[in-house]
Parts: structure tokens; sequence; C-alpha cells
């Protein structure tokens, strides 16, 4: 995704909070008693950001049995534009009932009170991975359930990587390790590595090195540290040096596209890259591996979405039966298999991986996973960041962190 697209991305985000924000005035978040809730049969309402068809399907489908078991009705549409859709809704006081809301705005719509906390009422909700519960926790309590979630790992094309005389003993598990195979696949006369040019693959690094913007609470800037620089200037080093490229370089939209071509013989992705090269580049050998340590050890990033209910809903009881059955372990691993997904439950870990053992890497960064900026008012803040570091080889590592504290501590109030 292009700077330009984020940024597309980020304003529209941005509107649709602010609309958040003139929603939540005078129109009751805040009101404990809430709206009156009605018993009996409920037609939910219920907003998705879809991947594609798979997902649409069988979200659509889980719900159409959730409502024939329980005398309910539920309507799943697939939005176009999940934030914008949501911003204006919440607008017009007329919110879905059960919705999608990522992991990065979380924190926006809980500031304004728009999200019923209802997260621990949910059965078993200690068997949610402890990052993905951090990712939706504010002020000590468990917001919505984890939908699902994916995480960043190192692949390798397995055929361009004998081709340069790399063997599995060279497969690298530490920074020094990561630098001298790509000095190896360098003098071989291919591009080592390829990685997106924002936080989203950058920031494995910083949280590699012991870093990251903010506090673990969301409440601190934390970015302009000694380990993040030694972070952002490792990456510029294997920049500079020839042993990675942003995938702009390689004439590619995004990472697994050019991996996918064979321009580079490793990339950073999520376990998302699974379906774009069965898709687009089926011949394509390759391997996944854990994301090589850094000098703070393990560190990858997490991408999550959970199942917001409005604290507008008048079913708010249906709407949490709803996503109970949503985000049973067995409900969770047929999604997987429909589409792509990991499931959020600890205890549909062994039976995901009897299924797909080839993500195992995935998985189990989910035990050191960093979640996304977990505080509101971020988004032009991390847009900014992201464009900087679209231009960290010809860029000043420690002033690029020097602004981001500064903007974030604004953004934060201090």
């Amino acid at each position: 995704m292009t700077n330009r697209t984020l940024r597309r991305a980020a304003l529209a985000g941005v509107t649709a909070i602010a609309l958040l924000g003139t929603a939540a005035c005078g129109s009751g978040f805040d009101d404990e008693s809430g709206p009156a809730q009605q018993d009996g049969p409920a037609a939910l309402q219920i907003l998705i950001g879809s991947s594609g068809d798979a997902e649409t399907k069988a979200v659509q489908d889980a719900a159409a049995a959730w409502a024939g078991a329980s005398g309910n009705t539920a309507t799943v549409t697939p939005a176009q534009d999940l934030t914008q859709q949501l911003g204006q809704a919440f607008a017009g006081d007329s919110p879905p009932d059960v919705f999608y809301v990522d992991a990065g705005r979380f924190a926006d719509y809980a500031a304004v009170g728009a999200l019923e906390p209802y997260g621990d009422k949910i059965s078993d909700s200690g068997d949610f991975y402890e990052s993905l519960r951090t990712a939706f926790s504010r002020d000590g309590q468990l917001y919505c359930a984890p939908k699902d979630f994916s995480t960043l790992a190192l692949q390798i094309n397995t055929d361009l990587w004998t081709k340069a005389g790399l063997t599995d003993a060279d497969i690298p598990t530490s920074w020094e390790q990561l630098t001298a195979a790509a000095e190896k696949i360098k003098a071989a006369g291919t591009t080592p590595l390829v990685i997106g040019d924002t936080r989203d693959r950058i920031g494995a690094f910083m949280v590699q090195a012991g870093g990251w913007i903010t506090s673990p609470d969301g409440t601190k800037a934390t970015a302009d540290t000694p380990e993040n620089l030694r972070a952002l200037e490792y990456v510029k080093t294997l920049v500079d040096g020839g042993l990675a490229a942003y995938p702009k370089q390689l004439d590619a939209g995004w990472a697994g596209e050019a991996f996918g071509k064979g321009r580079a013989v490793m990339t950073i992705e999520g376990n998302w890259i699974k379906g774009g090269l069965q898709n687009d580049f089926p011949d394509v050998k390759y391997t996944v591996h854990p994301l090589p340590a850094g000098p703070a050890g393990t560190g990858t990033l997490s991408f999550t979405n959970c199942w917001g209910i409005s604290a507008k809903s008048k079913y708010k009881e249906q709407a949490i039966s709803f996503v109970e059955a949503m985000t049973t372990p067995d409900q969770q691993l047929t999604f997987a298999a429909a589409f792509g997904v990991m499931p959020s439950r600890e205890s549909a870990r062994d039976r995901y991986l009897q299924q797909f053992p080839g993500d195992q890497p995935f998985i189990d960064g989910a035990e050191y996973a960093q979640g996304p900026v977990n505080a509101p008012k971020m988004d032009s803040v991390l847009v900014d960041f992201d464009a900087q570091l679209g231009g960290l080889a010809s860029g000043d590592p420690k002033a690029i962190l020097q602004n981001l504290q500064r903007n974030t501590e604004a953004a934060l109030g201090g």
C-alpha cells in the first residue's frame, strides 16, 4: 500500500472518528443507563469489514445458524469502507448492533464510549491470547472479544535460497545471522529481503530491539529511545547496503508481490501471504520461519479485530450471545478453514496446527507479539511516521524518532 493510499485511509479514519466524537456529544454514550433493552427475539444488524466473498459467506452462514438456534434474526452486511460507514452510522445515531473493530482503531471507539465493555461476559474469556486481550482492553476491562489474528513471520523462497548457496543452517535466527545470509544472497546477485516501508513491518524490528511507540497502557510516548534508534539504524543499514529493499524499489505494490515474482529471496509478511501466493504465484516454493531475534529477543507484530457491540444497541444480551457463538473454538476453526485467519482462542491452537502445520511460526508469534498502538487520536501521527519510514534510506533515524515522540506526546496530551 502506498503512502498516499495510507494517508487517504487515515484521513477517512480521522473523519469517521470526528463523526464519532460528534455522535458521542449528547447522544447517550456516557449515560450509564444506556438505551432501554428489549427482551425476546432480536433483529441484529452486523457490519463486517470482509476480506472477500469467502469471509462474507462464512460469517453469514454462522449468523444464520445462530439465528435459527436462538430464535433471533441476524443480518450481516459487508462494508465497502468499514471505518467511514461506522462513523456515519454513529453520527446518525443508528449504529449496527455488532461490528468489526480493528485493534488500531479500538482506542478511538472506546474513548468516546461507543463500545459496550462486554468482553469478560464471554465464556472462558481468559482463553483468548493475552496479547489479544491487551489489544482490546481499556482501564483494566476487556471491551470486546478478539475475532481472530495474524502475525508477521519470515518467508524464504527455497529455490532462490539454494541457488544462492545457502542451506537450512543459514536460516537466520538473529539480526547478525540475517545480515550474514543477506550478504551471501547479495553476492549471488539477488535482492536478499523485501519489506514493507511502514510501521506495520519495520515496527517488528523496534519490538525486537525492546522498543515501541507507546507504553503498554497507551498513555505515554516511548518513541525516542535507544532501543527504537537501534532498530531504525539497523533497518537503514540493510536498505543502504542493498541487503533489503522496499516493494516500490522492486516495482511491486507490496512485498508479497515482489517475493512471488522472485525479485527477493526473503520477505516479512503475515499469514495472509499464503492466500496471495496461492492465487497469484502458485508455483513459488517457500518456507515460513519466526522472525530473527533482535537485541531484546524475539518480537513480531499482531493484527486483529474484535467483535464490537454498540453501547447504543437495544439488544446487548442477544448481541453477546451472537459473539459467544462466533468465538467458540469450533466456529473459529470453521472460519480459519474458510478464509485463512488464525483462532484467537488458545484452546483451538493444537487443532489449528493439525490442519495447517506450516503456520506454526505465525501462531507461535502470539506469545510475544506487539499489537497496534492502543491510544486514541494517533491516526495522523502514525501516517506521518510511515511517510518518514518510507524515506529512511536518506533520512536520519534519530530525527524521525524525535518527531514521532513530539507528535505522539501532543496526541496523548503530554
